[in-house]
């Protein structure tokens, strides 16, 4: 079988944003390599090891379609105002997410949330454990990426027994399925990609709650207003869709939102502060989520 790789070259600033932005496209494995020849020299306390000009790359899987993924990556990187040089190529066949997935181990979330590679179990000393079993197949979202542990820790941290939960784009799955195995009542969720609605189809069968989830995309009526409304995606496109996002919460309702650098966290409060009662932002390497409830 052969794979896919794309490599964007860009600066220092831009690598943790296109890290993400090919998580959320559906890589299987994201590198950071060196663009030139430049030395690494003894990095102080926190400081990050990184070059200032560097070679991020995605590995997809073979069967992408080369043109759709080529569109979505310009389309994404023009709304994040990166210029970065693209480039596509394929790749001999390795077992590359057999690789991947030999390094993807139970992984604790809060108190009781638990993501479990579906072939695998919790540690036998978790206490109460809720197992959310995932494939993360071709989307984002697979609780490594500190946006998508950020809003698992979150949920943990909620009571939504019984509460209608969006998840605007979904990935995965992981968001909403973690709700419903916390005992949210429904869930729906939302995406642009094809692939992920798949991918959270298949996620959801395989934890038993296919039956309280509804996937639909994103240009689709969603019907009522949710109790809770989570989106884990791009800063430009949560400010860019304040207002679409903020209208699915109902009164009273919750919102949380990741995917945000740190940098970025005051200019998503902005705009969503005029509807919402915002929280201070929890930070996690570097990313935030910012969470609230809707005043009117």
């Amino acid at each position: 079988m052969t794979w896919l790789q794309a490599h964007l070259t860009s600066d220092k600033a831009s690598s943790p944003m296109l890290e993400s932005l090919f998580e959320r496209l559906g890589a299987l494995s994201v590198t950071l390599t060196d663009a030139g020849d430049e030395p690494q020299l003894e990095t102080a306390p926190g400081e990050e090891r990184i070059w200032s000009e560097t070679i991020v790359t995605g590995l997809f899987a073979g069967d992408t379609d080369k043109p759709s993924l080529e569109a979505a990556i310009r389309s994404a990187i023009g709304q994040l105002g990166i210029m970065a040089e693209l480039t596509l190529e394929p790749l001999e066949d390795q077992d590359w997410e057999r690789a991947w997935m030999e390094n993807f181990h139970p992984m604790q979330f809060g108190e009781h949330l638990w993501i479990v590679p579906r072939d695998r179990q919790p540690p036998a000393d978790a206490v109460d454990p809720v197992v959310v079993f995932l494939d993360p197949g071709l989307a984002f979202g697979s609780g490594t990426h500190p946006t998508t542990a950020l809003c698992l820790q979150w949920l943990d941290s909620q009571d939504i027994t019984g509460k209608r939960l969006v998840d605007f784009g979904c990935g995965s799955g992981i968001l909403a399925i973690a709700a419903l195995k916390l005992g949210a009542g429904s869930a729906l969720g939302i995406d642009h990609d094809p692939q992920a609605l798949i991918a959270s189809e298949q996620n959801a069968q395989e934890n038993g709650v296919a039956g309280r989830l509804t996937l639909t995309e994103s240009n689709a009526p969603v019907g009522a207003q949710a109790d809770i409304v989570i989106a884990n995606i791009l800063a430009s496109i949560l400010i860019d869709l304040a207002e679409q996002i903020g209208s699915l919460v109902r009164p009273g309702g919750q919102i949380a939102l990741s995917g945000i650098l740190a940098e970025q966290a005051a200019a998503v409060m902005a705009a969503y502060s005029g509807s919402f009662e915002l929280e201070t932002p929890r930070e996690q390497e570097g990313w935030v989520l910012i969470a609230g409830r809707r005043i009117h």
